[in-house]
């Protein structure tokens, strides 16, 4: 006879018998349900069904008919020993081979004589005998002659069991087949029947209950939506995608590491997957996030940076999704795949359709959502993959990998299938949400989460541009200022460094004049990254009197002025300075501005080369940092007007025709020491005019300290800009028509003469 052993894994059951230890089989019981469990469960069923039998729930006693046959045939003898049941089973079941037929009697003799020392009379065998013959016959007949074959023929039932079924289940077993019991309703029933285990093993995982829905009618439909599945899928591409299991879960760190160096394998792409929630250190967390930006951008790897939300798709983009009316999830994915088309590389084509169906068919399983909806969902993800495929993908070569951020959260199911297909495919995808209370609703098995306790409020991803702030510690401790500390980041050469980038400062008010006249360095957020310096500039604006006291308002004012403050006097109608064009002048680059612009790019080359360009004469890397941060302004969008009534054209007429002074400090500016500074000081009703508002943006952006002077507490200053982007101090009661002093005479002062820094800019 056969003998029941123990499984190492649910994978042995399809061992072939030749290749198990002996003539072993296995007889086991399944009572928690995982998806291990259910893969295992439709593979053995197909098993049984081409080489076994499937019993859905009790198999039913003989009948009048049954046991009429059977008289019929086998008449009414019973002897209680092997070469009966050896005859019988031979007459009854002829297929059967002289070795099978000795298999089977010797287990129903041990089946039988297991009921016989229970004190059972030889009646009661008999009829057991019957009821075992009858059941093989009708039940059991077609895996008769493959008992103890190489293909170990498969039982799978359903249901309680009961003791004789138990026992004819242990005959087959022991003749040469593989059994296994499911149970749904948990093991109680079966322990009723067989106290001791004695009969079967139970199968023991972690998992859970059976779905209370849970049939073989469930395993049928999984089974054809599967073959379904394949089909439709085809071959698996050959790029291997592995996520997470490489890295050394270090946040944006693991992300940084090049993918040459990640996990040693060369027949596999290895991205992350992660969602990082919070802030770890407040003090640091603009430093590392424009860290990251800078070695992604300095490995030559595509980066797409996504704040806030992915924004739903255009009716240009849905109209380019070609799509119809479908009856089912797979024929909608069936047509909707074919709109993925990527021309320049066949294999990462192939690798996104095949996600692409993967995935959607699996969410169509996972929500009860109905066909009109899912299609929907497709259709999105689509839109959205054909939105970003070229600017992750463009060159796209075996072994790159680009880098997909979601600054902020995914709110709907849509865009967190988005996002997770994403992770399928040669892109590292990180979600950072630098604000816990924000929900995010994204799912998924593959992503690793980053929890932190911390939190900020920061619109964007820190990038080159206007919007872009951080706060010192005091600030962000509800503003208890109790000592602030510089540490030096090191020595550097003059002018070490061509390229800079500024973020806003938000800080106590006591915090300006603090910092406002130390080099760059001993500033919060300062720091050196790939050629590259982070400037903290203020962007700020004084309103109102501290307790009406205008002289200690003037002798604040004069400790501001520094041998690289310039005052700008937003009073008088006409320049102080008279070096300084008057108003009327006209601006030599108005006339050309839309020359120097095509769909919203800088052409560099042509502005170099034109008669009216101005600042030919300074160094060339200065040129081209004037240049760049003037197409982050426009970019930014941070003026009013832009791209809507042609204030493009506006900033580059104020930016390219700036007043001497001012170009003559961006050509001396030291990124690693003190920052030229603005003082903008308004007494009266006037409002700023266009050109200042744009050029002291610009200033800011270029690295500049802007700090505006507002008595009046008017809004002569914000009127320019889309978002409140200067900080403002409330200091007192409001003043008006005070007449700006001669600062040398201020004890405490500068001692340049202050009208020489004194000037006006005109339109």
């Amino acid at each position: 006879m056969f003998q029941k052993v123990k499984i190492s894994s649910l994978d042995d059951y399809f061992i072939s018998l030749s290749h198990r230890n002996g003539n072993n089989v296995f007889f086991y019981r399944i009572n928690i349900y995982n998806d291990t469990i259910k893969d295992f469960i439709c593979r053995y069923y197909n098993e049984a069904r081409k080489n076994g039998v499937i019993i859905d729930g009790n198999i039913p006693n003989p009948d009048m008919n049954n046991l009429s046959y059977y008289s019929e045939i086998m008449g009414e003898t019973f002897s209680m020993n092997r070469q009966f049941f050896a005859i019988s089973l031979k007459k009854w079941l002829p297929t059967m081979n002289d070795s099978q037929c000795g298999n089977m009697s010797r287990a129903v003799y041990d089946t039988l004589s297991g009921l016989a020392s229970q004190g059972k009379n030889e009646n009661i065998l008999k009829n057991a005998y019957i009821k075992f013959m009858c059941w093989l016959y009708y039940r059991f007949r077609s895996i008769a002659d493959r008992l103890g074959a190489d293909n170990v023929p498969k039982i799978l039932y359903n249901g309680s069991v009961n003791m004789y079924e138990l026992m004819l289940f242990s005959i087959l077993s022991k003749s040469g087949c593989d059994v296994v019991l499911l149970q749904t309703n948990g093991d109680s029933g079966y322990i009723r029947v067989d106290p001791v285990s004695a009969q079967s093993f139970a199968y023991t995982e972690a998992g859970k209950a059976f779905p209370p829905d849970f049939s073989l009618k469930y395993i049928q439909n999984e089974i054809a939506d599967r073959m379904q599945s394949e089909r439709l899928l085809g071959q698996k591409p050959s790029l291997n995608i592995l996520t997470n299991t490489w890295a050394r879960s270090d946040g944006l760190a693991d992300a940084k590491i090049p993918p040459s160096q990640r996990g040693g394998r060369t027949d596999a792409i290895c991205n992350i997957f992660y969602r990082m929630t919070g802030v770890d250190d407040k003090a640091s967390y603009i430093n590392e996030l424009i860290s990251f930006r800078s070695d992604i951008k300095s490995q030559q790897r595509k980066l797409v940076i996504v704040d806030g939300e992915i924004s739903p798709p255009t009716y240009d983009e849905l109209s380019e999704i070609r799509r119809g009316n479908y009856n089912s999830p797979h024929s909608a994915v069936a047509e909707l795949v074919k709109n993925i088309s990527f021309v320049y590389d066949n294999g990462l084509q192939t690798l996104m359709r095949y996600e692409f169906a993967e995935f959607m068919l699996e969410k169509a399983k996972e929500t009860d959502m109905n066909i009109n909806k899912f299609v929907n969902m497709c259709v999105y993800v689509l839109a959205w993959l054909k939105r970003w495929q070229m600017p992750l993908f463009a060159g796209w070569k075996k072994g790159n990998i680009a880098c997909f951020v979601l600054f902020g959260c995914c709110r709907n199911e849509s865009d967190s299938a988005f996002v997770s297909l994403l992770s399928r495919l040669p892109s590292d995808v990180i979600l950072i949400n630098s604000n816990p209370r924000k929900p995010c609703i994204l799912s998924d098995k593959n992503l690793r989460e980053f929890n932190y306790d911390s939190s900020l409020e920061i619109k964007a991803f820190p990038k080159e541009g206007a919007t872009l702030r951080a706060g010192t510690v005091a600030y962000h401790a509800e503003r208890e200022l109790d000592e602030i500390m510089y540490q030096d980041t090191g020595l550097y050469r003059n002018h070490q460094y061509s390229k800079a980038t500024s973020i806003v400062l938000d800080t106590m008010f006591e915090e300006i004049e603090l910092m406002w006249n130390q080099e760059l360095k001993y500033r919060p957020n300062f720091s050196t990254e790939n050629g590259e310096v982070i400037i903290p500039v203020f962007f700020s604006k004084i309103s109102g009197v501290k307790d009406g006291n205008v002289k200690a308002y003037w002798q604040y004012v004069k400790r501001l002025i520094t041998e690289d403050t310039v005052i700008i006097n937003g009073f008088k109608k006409k320049p102080v300075n008279p070096r300084s064009p008057v108003h009327e002048k006209p601006n030599p680059i108005a006339p050309y501005a839309q020359q120097f612009i095509k769909n919203g790019i800088l052409q560099k080359s042509a502005i170099k080369s034109h008669s009216c360009y101005q600042y030919g004469i300074l160094r060339g890397e200065i040129q081209d940092y004037i240049l760049e941060k003037l197409q982050i302004l426009i970019d930014s969008r941070i003026i009013k007007g832009t791209f809507e009534n042609g204030m493009e054209y506006a900033i580059i007429s104020s930016v390219l025709n700036m007043d001497k002074e001012i170009v003559r400090r961006i050509q001396n500016f030291d990124f690693t020491k003190k920052n030229p500074k603005i003082l903008y000081i308004n007494t009266g009703d006037s409002a700023i005019t266009q050109h200042d508002a744009i050029v002291l943006e610009f200033l800011s952006i270029s690295g500049f300290d802007v700090l505006f002077v507002i008595p009046t507490g008017y809004c002569n200053v914000e009127n320019y800009y889309n978002m409140p982007i200067i900080s403002e101090h409330q200091m007192g009661g409001y003043i008006y028509d005070l007449k700006i002093p001669d600062f040398s005479h201020i004890s405490g002062g500068s001692k340049q003469p202050w009208h020489k820094k004194l000037f006006r800019r005109g339109v």
